[in-house]
């Protein structure tokens, strides 16, 4: 195992929360967004991440006991997916963007779920940079051995 994998493993995840959290943060100061270029109210975005495939216990043990060998699953955002559901529709018959009904389509955004996601990517990211700050002490222990 390379001495640099757990760095690389992380460093890709830290890339990809970094990415759901400006998402998230998107979403939210879109919330009442009811008019986009494209036309019609904002859409809600989602990340969703890629499956490292079928990485058991067993294959990372092997991993870790042998030098050469495949790499350990990277984490990164396999693509940005608009929210398939449809707008709210609220009455507001002024609104400069109200139909002939007087309906105004808002983005269909749930404040809290974006926040609970935004808290959740924060988190996810603190605790890679940790793990990037425990390895980095980890090389550095090593060298003074080595140097020692």
């Amino acid at each position: 195992m390379s001495m640099f994998s757990m760095l690389e493993t992380s460093g890709s995840a830290l890339t990809a929360e970094r990415q759901r959290a400006e998402v998230t943060a998107a979403n939210l100061a879109n919330t009442n967004t009811t008019r986009t270029d494209a036309g019609g109210p904002y859409r809600r975005k989602e990340v969703v991440f890629a499956s490292p495939g079928t990485f058991t216990f067993r294959l990372a043990l092997n991993h870790a006991s042998s030098l050469p060998g495949p790499m350990l699953p990277m984490v990164r955002v396999e693509r940005v997916l608009d929210d398939p559901a449809p707008p709210l529709m609220r009455y507001e018959p002024g609104h400069p963007d109200a139909n002939k009904e007087g309906f105004v389509a808002y983005p269909a955004i749930n404040p809290i779920q974006e926040m609970t996601d935004l808290m959740g990517a924060v988190r996810a990211y603190q605790l890679n940079a940790s793990a990037v700050s425990a390895s980095k002490q980890l090389l550095q222990q090593a060298l003074q051995i080595l140097t020692g």
